[in-house]
């Protein structure tokens, strides 16, 4: 059967870890299933609480914080149709892209059992444990640098040996802005240039005369 020449391809979205220092890429996750809908919030970083100084209104201290959240489907099922072509699938079910998910808020057992061995040479400072740097994807426009602070996993259906077979999982992703990370650091690249990104397809949005809104002029 051939494909319609003119057919999109489908890009999917996902998360990307890199070396906070290299920039090489250590692992990925493509989601199975681009989730239908995305949730953004943005807490604006404003100068004081309203009512202050009047000559602060208008100001803000950065970046607002940016906020994402979305539910993604895993299903093993066509895998499990071709048992010869997919043997960990049939072994673990989606232990494994389940498995890589939780790696995101999970330190190594190698970095805690690191710094288990200095707390018993008793090293008196004991530097906290460093993650990669999480890359949200979602498009060649939309690359982001981000925390993961929220995971919730809904495993909905089983095989013989209780491998989960069906998933929805629910991601909570926090952007990191040069507020987070500073100028200097890879990711605060990475969030300026996304943050640069917005701007040229703000200055894309098509505007209204003031006729749009009723009004001949401004008071």
């Amino acid at each position: 059967m051939s494909t319609f020449p003119g057919a999109p391809r489908l890009l999917k979205g996902g998360l990307v870890l890199i070396d906070p220092e290299s920039g090489a890429v250590r692992q990925t996750i493509a989601l199975q299933y681009n989730p239908e809908t995305i949730t953004r919030s943005f807490q604006i970083q404003a100068v004081g609480p309203p009512g202050g100084d009047r000559s602060q209104a208008l100001r803000v201290k950065g970046p607002a914080v940016e906020s994402y959240k979305l539910d993604a489907i895993l299903d093993a099922t066509d895998a499990l149709a071709a048992p010869d072509e997919n043997p960990d699938t049939v072994r673990f079910g989606l232990q494994p892209q389940l498995a890589a998910l939780e790696s995101l808020v999970h330190p190594s057992s190698g970095q805690l059992r690191s710094n288990n061995s200095m707390a018993a040479s008793g090293t008196l400072e004991i530097v906290p444990m460093e993650k990669p740097l999480t890359l949200f994807v979602w498009s060649r426009t939309r690359v982001v640098p981000v925390r993961v602070t929220e995971l919730s996993i809904t495993e909905e259906a089983f095989s013989p040996d209780l491998n989960p077979i069906q998933a929805k999982v629910s991601l909570g992703l926090r952007v990191l802005s040069v507020d987070d990370l500073g100028f200097d650091h890879r990711g605060g690249s990475l969030f300026m240039a996304y943050l640069q990104q917005k701007e040229k397809l703000a200055a894309k949005s098509p505007g209204a005369a003031l006729s749009a809104f009723g009004l001949g002029g401004l008071p």
